[in-house]
């Protein structure tokens, strides 16, 4: 069974998509993006409607060929699922705008996008002030008025944050009670 993929794609390439159009049209290598219309993947899903087979399939051949070229050109990229999904977890606690270029349609629901479990790789930490960390997708956290109580994290120890109000997360570390902390880097 091959790796479910991801299509990403600029509004460029969008545009350059919609060049191939569902009638018979010019397939040369050479496109006007200043000519074209966004919406394209869906050309290609369209080729699908076409009844006759040699149509359909020239319309086939010629939506792949701008995909392709787009993609030589830097302006497509195909992204793994996998990889999608370790670079969703790299951009947890950061502030980015609600948008679906990573697989998130802005619904927060998503518990990749609430919660996040990992392990701790670097600890910088005074007697009496703010704990600073490191975990293992390189993500500087920070944790401002530790409690007392606290058993402040170590190299190796399993941390998971969860999404507060206002840009903050709860922390735990090792199970232990959490506390509010941000990311900082």
């Amino acid at each position: 069974m091959p790796k479910r993929t991801t299509l990403i794609a600029a509004a460029t390439v969008a545009a350059c998509l919609a060049a191939t159009g569902l009638q018979a049209q010019s397939t040369s290598s050479e496109t006007d993006p200043g000519a074209i219309a966004p919406g394209s993947f869906d050309r290609v899903q369209e080729c699908r409607a076409i009844a006759e087979p040699d149509q359909r399939l020239a319309c086939y051949d010629a939506a792949v060929g701008v995909m392709m070229q787009a993609e030589a050109a830097g302006d497509l990229r195909i992204v793994e699922a996998d990889d999608l999904k370790e670079t969703r977890r790299s951009l947890f606690g950061l502030s980015l705008p609600k948008i679906a270029l990573f697989g998130n349609d802005g619904d927060d629901k998503d518990d990749d996008t609430t919660m996040l479990e990992t392990t701790v790789t670097a600890v910088n930490a005074s007697r009496r002030g703010p704990i600073v960390f490191r975990t293992a997708e390189n993500a500087v956290w920070q944790i401002s008025n530790p409690p007392s109580r606290l058993r402040g994290p170590k190299p190796g120890d399993t941390v998971v944050f969860k999404k507060a109000s206002l840009g903050s997360y709860f922390i735990r570390v090792n199970g232990q009670i959490g506390v509010k902390g941000r990311r900082i880097e």
